[in-house]
């Protein structure tokens, strides 16, 4: 039998060998997988810093929370300044008097410039002659006004001419105190200071003033170069009184903001009893303290506890107890009511003392202080229940040794509230005029500054400190 063969049919030996088709949708599936691959990798990192970024905000979401359950920054438990708080809304009701007022009526002036006295000559009955009867004064009171106010204006003019017998040229001097020059005088002078630093008029509205008050034309100009001939005089005064404040031996310090040209500076008080001293500096870091003091170290400072007023003393400091009181209330109202209200209690238990150091003996003081300090040491065994609680004492096991120094020191005060009160004008003279343009205005008004709050401290008015000033005399001293 013959067989017959298939044309189409493989050899037996290429039956096995796979089909270039496949071969090739293989290779497509291999890459395929690998692409995948990578795109699951990339999706397993994006997963992984998802996660991370969920931890993330999931601790950040912890953390506001637990900020909106903290109580609000006001000024009674932080250092929020007043302008800055809420006040309550009233009832509209007048507030209840504790006491009766019981009236005053304002003092006759003790020199009149003239006195009418007016008496009646004839009864405004019968219209009897009262010329020779005696009459009593039956009502006294004073009727104040001003002059119309016009400028006191010398006008100097110095003769010359040519000696006949030498042919040489001459010509009058100029009277004392009428010399050429500014055309402005010293009183003027001291009233332009005063309204400008004293009272915070911008340069506009004091050429305003001038001309609608005085009937004086002034340019803002001629203002500006009439407080810039003052600067010699007052950075000499200023010398004055940093000596004597240097030779005491308790400093007391503060600083707040001010804007001059385009940056924030910072405005400085450096003071004690009857002298302050003021410094516009762009710093508020321990430079500016080294630039004051020099080699000189008190033996007490005063000031709050930033970092760059702290470690001049050569001896003690002193931290204001009124801002640490008003943590000590932020931590109450945080909800410790263990550490926190012992704490409030005891400073201010301390503070009260401070307020009858007068009527006290050195013993008594000491021994108010010991006893200060044994009940210190058992309000620190005290564990605060929340985190507000313990900050707080950590800060008073920080500065435990810096908070009754003025029970040893009758000079030291237990706050740091005069700095307050001597930096309260250079805040509001920054509200209302923004500050300086020039570097030189700013350290003109330090020195004013300085001026003015030490003639307050020694009661001396104001115009009376400015023309003393302008001569070159010294402010007077308390005898």
């Amino acid at each position: 039998m013959v067989s017959s063969s298939n044309p189409l049919a493989l050899p037996d030996a290429d039956k096995d060998a796979p089909c270039p088709t496949l071969l090739a949708r293989v290779d497509a599936l291999a890459a395929r997988e690998k692409v995948l691959a990578a795109e699951n990798a990339a999706l397993l990192a994006r997963v992984d810093a998802l996660v991370a970024r969920v931890s993330v905000l999931e601790a950040e979401n912890a953390a506001l929370r637990e900020k909106l359950q903290a109580p609000p920054k006001t000024p009674n438990n932080s250092g929020t300044p007043p302008s800055q708080g809420r006040k309550a809304n009233g009832d509209g009701k007048p507030s209840a008097k504790s006491r009766v007022h019981a009236g005053a009526h304002r003092p006759l002036h003790p020199n009149p410039t003239r006195c009418e006295a007016i008496r009646m000559e004839h009864c405004p009955h019968c219209r009897a002659d009262l010329g020779e009867v005696e009459q009593v004064a039956v009502q006294t009171y004073d009727r104040v006004e001003i002059p119309e106010i016009t400028p006191d204006v010398t006008r100097v003019v110095l003769h010359g001419g040519v000696c006949p017998c030498c042919a040489g040229r001459f010509k009058a001097a100029a009277p004392a105190g009428l010399e050429p020059g500014s055309p402005f005088g010293p009183n003027l002078r001291a009233f332009v200071l005063y309204l400008r630093f004293g009272q915070a008029i911008p340069f506009e509205r004091l050429a305003r003033l001038l001309r609608d008050l005085f009937g004086l034309e002034i340019s803002e100009g001629a203002l500006a170069n009439l407080l810039q001939d003052s600067v010699p005089a007052f950075a000499a005064q200023t010398g004055l009184i940093k000596q004597r404040l240097l030779a005491s031996t308790v400093l007391a310090s503060d600083a707040t903001s001010m804007r001059v040209g385009k940056r924030t500076f910072r405005t400085w008080v450096f003071h004690h009893a009857d002298s302050a001293c003021f410094l516009i500096r762009p710093s508020r870091g321990k430079a500016v303290v080294r630039e004051f003091l020099g080699e000189v170290r008190p033996a007490v400072w005063i000031s709050d506890r930033l970092g760059a007023q702290r470690g001049w003393a050569s001896r003690e400091h002193q931290v204001c107890l009124a801002h640490l009181l008003r943590d000590i209330q932020y931590a109450i109202d945080a909800g410790d009511a263990g550490f926190a209200p012992g704490m409030k209690h005891l400073l201010q238990r301390a503070v009260r003392i401070a307020h009858r150091r007068a009527r006290l003996a050195d013993a008594t003081l000491a021994a108010y202080h010991g006893r200060l300090q044994r009940a210190l040491d058992e309000l620190l065994k005290i564990v605060p229940d929340n985190k507000p609680g313990l900050k707080l004492q950590r800060i008073i096991k920080r500065f435990r040794q810096n908070l009754f120094v003025f029970l040893t020191d009758r000079a030291v005060s237990p706050t740091n509230n005069g700095s307050e009160q001597a930096l309260r004008p250079c805040v509001i003279f920054r509200k209302i005029t923004n500050g300086f343009r020039s570097v030189w205005g700013a350290d003109l008004y330090a020195d004013v500054r300085s001026v003015l709050e030490t003639a307050r401290r020694r009661g001396l008015g104001i115009l009376q400190a400015l023309r003393l000033t302008l001569k070159g005399e010294p402010l007077p001293t308390a005898a």
